[in-house]
C-alpha cells in the first residue's frame, strides 16, 4: 500500500512540474514574440525613413513631402505594434486564466524544435504564428512600395524595335518631278527595313525632346519595266532593253547596313504621381522625327526571269556591285501617332558611280517599345 501511495505522489508531482514548466515556456514564447514584433516594426520603420532621406538628398521629393511621408510611416508602424502586441497580450491573459483553472496542457508532443518559437498551445488548441518576415499586411505593403518605386524610376533611355516597308524609287538631278519619268516600276519597287533603336532624353527631367539612334538592315528593290535590265559597262552602269528574250522579272536588289540618327519631338502626355513626381511617357501621342543616316552596302545582285528560245523558264541571278557606291548617307524624317508613322528617306550620294541618280523611299514605319 505504501508503495502504491509513493508512486501516486511521484506521478502527481511530475504532472505538476510538467504543467509549471509548460506555462513558463508558453509565457516565454509570448514574451519573445512581443519583442520580435517590436523589433521588426522598428527596423522596417528605420529602413523606410532612410529611403525617404535618400530621395530627399537626390532632389526627388521636397522637404515637406519627406516630413509628411515620415509621419505617415511612423503612424502606420505604431498602429501595427499596437495591434500585434495587443493580440499577444490577449493570448497571455487567456494563458494565465487557463493556468489558474488547471487547463493548460503540455505541448511537448506537438511542438518541434524548429517551430518552438512560433507554436504554442492553450488548452487543446494549437496556435502557430509566423512573424519572421512580417505579417501579411506588412509584406503586402512592402510589395506595393517596391512596385511603386520601380514604376516611378526615371528612365532616360528606352529601346524600340523598328520595322518599315514601302515603295522604293530614284530621283534624277535631285528633282522630284523626275519620278514621273522613272524607268522603275513605282508600286513594285519596294523596300523593307528591320532595326533596333535607342531613345534618350536630352534632359534629366521628363521632356518631349529625344535623341533617337540605332542600326538597321535595309532591303531595297528596284524593278525595271519595258523589258529592261542593268548592264555594267566598265565604270558605268546602263539600263538597256533585252532584245532576245521577254523578261517577266528584272529586279536589282541592294542590301544596306545603316546607322540612323534622329531628333524626335514626342508629344506624349507625362504621368504625374500623387507626390508630385513626373515620369515621361513615349509613343503615346503625335511624334515627329528629323535626322539622317549613314552606312554601307552589304551586297548587290540582279534577278532576271525569262523564257529562253527553247521555251525553258530561266531564273538568273547576277552577283555584282553594278558600280554602286559602297558608302551611303542621306536624310530621313517621319511623322505619326503612337507607334505608327509615315516615313521618308533620301540618299544624298548617288546610287551609281558617275551618275546623278539617287534613291528615295516612302512608306510606313513601326517603332515598338
Amino acid at each position: 500500500m505504501k508503495r502504491i501511495l509513493l508512486i501516486l505522489v511521484l506521478f502527481v508531482a511530475t504532472v505538476a512540474q510538467s504543467q509549471e514548466k509548460t506555462f513558463e515556456d508558453e509565457v516565454s514564447k509570448i514574451s519573445k514574440r512581443i519583442e520580435n514584433i517590436t523589433k521588426q516594426q522598428k527596423d522596417s520603420l528605420k529602413s523606410k525613413v532612410v529611403a525617404i532621406d535618400k530621395q530627399l538628398e537626390r532632389g526627388e521629393i521636397t522637404e515637406d513631402t519627406a516630413n509628411t511621408l515620415k509621419k505617415e510611416v511612423a503612424a502606420y508602424h505604431a498602429r501595427r505594434i499596437e495591434k500585434l502586441v495587443g493580440e499577444q497580450e490577449a493570448l497571455l491573459q487567456i494563458l494565465v486564466q487557463d493556468k489558474t483553472n488547471g487547463k493548460i496542457a503540455s505541448s511537448d508532443e506537438m511542438i518541434t524544435d524548429e517551430d518552438d518559437d512560433n507554436i504554442f498551445t492553450i488548452g487543446r488548441k494549437v496556435f502557430k504564428l509566423n512573424i519572421s518576415d512580417g505579417d501579411l499586411d506588412e509584406r503586402n505593403e512592402k510589395r506595393k512600395e517596391r512596385w511603386k518605386f520601380r514604376n516611378k524610376t526615371q528612365r532616360t533611355t528606352t529601346t524600340q524595335f523598328v520595322f518599315a516597308m514601302g515603295i522604293n524609287n530614284v530621283l534624277n538631278n535631285n528633282k522630284l518631278s523626275s519620278l514621273n519619268n522613272s524607268e522603275y516600276q513605282l508600286w513594285r519597287s519596294r523596300f523593307y527595313e528591320l532595326g533596333w533603336t535607342w531613345k534618350t532624353r536630352f534632359t534629366k527631367e521628363p521632356s518631349q525632346f529625344y535623341f533617337k539612334y540605332g542600326f538597321s538592315l535595309l532591303w531595297n528593290n528596284l524593278r525595271l519595266e519595258n523589258n529592261q535590265q542593268h548592264v555594267k559597262n566598265g565604270d558605268m552602269t546602263n539600263i538597256e532593253t533585252r532584245i532576245d528574250e521577254s523578261l517577266t522579272e528584272s529586279r536589282l536588289r541592294h542590301v544596306q547596313l545603316n546607322f540612323p540618327m534622329h531628333l524626335e519631338w514626342d508629344l506624349s502626355k507625362n504621368k504625374i504621381y500623387d507626390d508630385g513626381r513626373v515620369r515621361d511617357r513615349t509613343n503615346n501621342s503625335v511624334r515627329l522625327g528629323l535626322g539622317g543616316f549613314f552606312g554601307f552596302k552589304l551586297g548587290t545582285r540582279q534577278y532576271l526571269e525569262y523564257q529562253n528560245l527553247n521555251g525553258v523558264d530561266v531564273n538568273e541571278v547576277q552577283y555584282n556591285n553594278f558600280n554602286m557606291n559602297t558608302f551611303n548617307y542621306g536624310i530621313s524624317t517621319y511623322i505619326g501617332y503612337k507607334s505608327t508613322s509615315f516615313y521618308v528617306k533620301y540618299d544624298l550620294n548617288p546610287l551609281f558611280n558617275n551618275t546623278e541618280t539617287r534613291n528615295i523611299s516612302m512608306g510606313i514605319r513601326l517603332d515598338l517599345n
